[in-house]
């Protein structure tokens, strides 16, 4: 039986035909994976199915019945349910108002205040999560806390089809399991779930069927997710062969006598004690740890974000102004933060003037801004780094993950910046999108930038880097080159402690 048929969908943009006939067949109780590249209309799709979108040709079918999804409301009414990469939540608003956002109001015109409060509760400890408390602020929440929000709500809805877009991006190890468990749980019930991640080992885990999108078009549907290979899957994703996934190692990229970045004694209370450590020109250093071991706040103390309560950054031999972004990044400080959309990009700007965002001064000139020079500089990093589509007068919003990463990198590559900490720079970036990502981060090494890099995917830490940092619950834990550790050295100072 199916629940959900779609067919030869099309939805075209200005200048940009999304999806270009797609087919979907989806049936109760098994986990539906949707494979593509960013930019393959993953996001169109589930924008479709949602009701956010109208198609402009084909059909969706619901229970054997070919229906119109009007709007997001109408969707919800048939029983779909969406859990967006990009959370949608109020964040001014409580976990229990940003569940039953929409459907405060009993029929009489009152608000089931006490009654929304108590089902959140219940929804929450459903979800292994008891302690996010109905009436807490979703805004004070963890980006984790904020996703497991998002999911009570799908829950909420008594739906018959979940989609969920990169559910795990901002889950720990445990959360993760918490969540295959409610999704095993869902399908045992019968509900369908449209699954979306770039991390083909889920796939595994709690996957049925496989279909791949490639530019707009379904390339492969039917796919047994347990036993269709992992090259299979990458080959039809990027339309060719992918011989590797990271590049070559960067041995003989650092220049042992040119320390740059030096962090001495960092301490942020609660977050992060007496971290230290050098990186040289030319040297990767990777940080391993759990969500919540103290990662993204380092990366923001030595850029200034955050203020530390004592110790020191030095660049080039230079102590750095602490909590003082400007001061970080006149040192030659940059940073691709976690979150690039809400803080590495200004989403409604084109593309070059998020680029040059960090060189203002550069193109000023008796008051004014040399538009010319600062598109001719941003297009010519863009062209470097094979941006796509090349063209810096389009708005970033518009871009796919990998490409959004891209311009983030450039805007530091046209500041010049010696010291580059990237937070997650992989994060909802599909396998040939990753490969030209460590591809750049390579040769930014190779020219001499020091770089610090922070990954929940240890594989990618270890791959990537000359020396690996292990972080659990702020201390370093571990400092060795990562030739002399596998995957199984680093799990076991991030669960069990015990120093590598």
């Amino acid at each position: 039986m199916t629940l959900l048929s779609v067919r030869g969908i099309v939805k075209t943009f200005p200048g940009v035909r999304a999806l270009d006939g797609v087919d979907l067949d989806v049936a109760p109780g098994e986990v539906h994976c949707l494979l593509g590249q960013n930019g393959a209309g993953k996001s169109t799709l589930i924008k479709v199915l949602a009701g956010a979108h109208q198609p402009d040709e084909g059909t969706i079918t619901w229970n054997g019945e070919q229906v119109t999804l009007a709007n997001p409301v109408a969707a919800l009414k048939l029983g779909i349910a969406t859990m967006y990469q990009e959370l949608d939540l109020v964040p001014g608003l409580s976990v229990a108002e940003n569940i039953f956002l929409g459907r405060e109001l009993d029929r009489f015109g009152f608000t089931k205040r006490s009654e929304a409060r108590a089902r959140a509760a219940e929804l929450m400890a459903r979800l292994g999560h008891p302690e996010i408390r109905p009436g807490t602020e979703v805004g004070r929440l963890s980006a984790a806390g904020q996703q497991l929000v998002s999911m009570a709500r799908a829950l909420a809805d008594d739906a018959r089809l979940i989609v969920m877009d990169e559910p795990t991006a901002a889950l720990a190890g445990e959360e993760v399991d918490n969540l295959f468990r409610i999704v095993g749980e869902l399908t045992a019930d019968g509900v369908a779930v449209v699954y979306i991640s770039h991390r083909l080992e889920e796939l595994r885990r709690i996957g049925h069927v496989v279909t791949v999108l490639k530019d707009g078009r379904t390339v492969a549907a039917g796919l047994h997710a347990q036993d269709t290979p992992t090259s299979e899957l990458v080959q039809l994703m990027a339309g060719k062969k992918v011989e590797t996934v990271f590049g070559p190692r960067h041995d003989g990229h650092a220049d042992r006598a040119n320390p740059v970045l030096e962090v001495d004694g960092l301490t942020r209370t609660g977050e992060f004690a007496d971290v230290g450590f050098t990186v040289h020109a030319g040297e990767v250093v990777g940080i391993a740890g759990l969500v919540g071991a103290g990662r993204s706040e380092l990366l923001e103390t030595i850029f200034g974000a955050r203020k530390a309560d004592s110790g020191t950054v030095t660049v080039n031999g230079k102590k750095v102004r602490g909590g003082s972004v400007s001061a970080a990044v006149s040192a030659g400080i940059g940073l691709a933060p976690e979150e690039r959309k809400s803080q590495g990009l200004v989403l409604d700007l084109p593309v070059a003037h998020n680029v040059s965002l960090a060189s203002l001064t550069r193109y000023a000139k008796l008051g004014f801004t040399d538009r010319g020079r600062e598109m001719a500089e941003a297009t010519a990093k863009l062209k470097e780094l094979d941006l796509r589509p090349a063209d810096p007068r389009r708005i970033i919003r518009t871009l796919s993950g990998g490409n959004q990463q891209k311009a983030v990198l450039a805007r530091w590559l046209v500041r010049g910046c010696e010291v580059l900490l990237l937070d997650e720079p992989t994060r909802g970036v599909d396998v040939g999108a990753r490969s030209e990502l460590y591809r750049l981060i390579d040769e930014l090494a190779q020219s001499g930038v020091a770089i610090v890099l922070v990954s929940s995917e240890i594989p990618e830490v270890l791959g990537l880097s000359d020396r690996v940092l292990v972080l659990r619950e702020g201390q370093v834990l571990a400092d060795r080159p990562s030739a002399e550790l596998t995957e199984a050295d680093v799990l076991d100072v991030i669960m069990e402690g015990s120093a590598a």
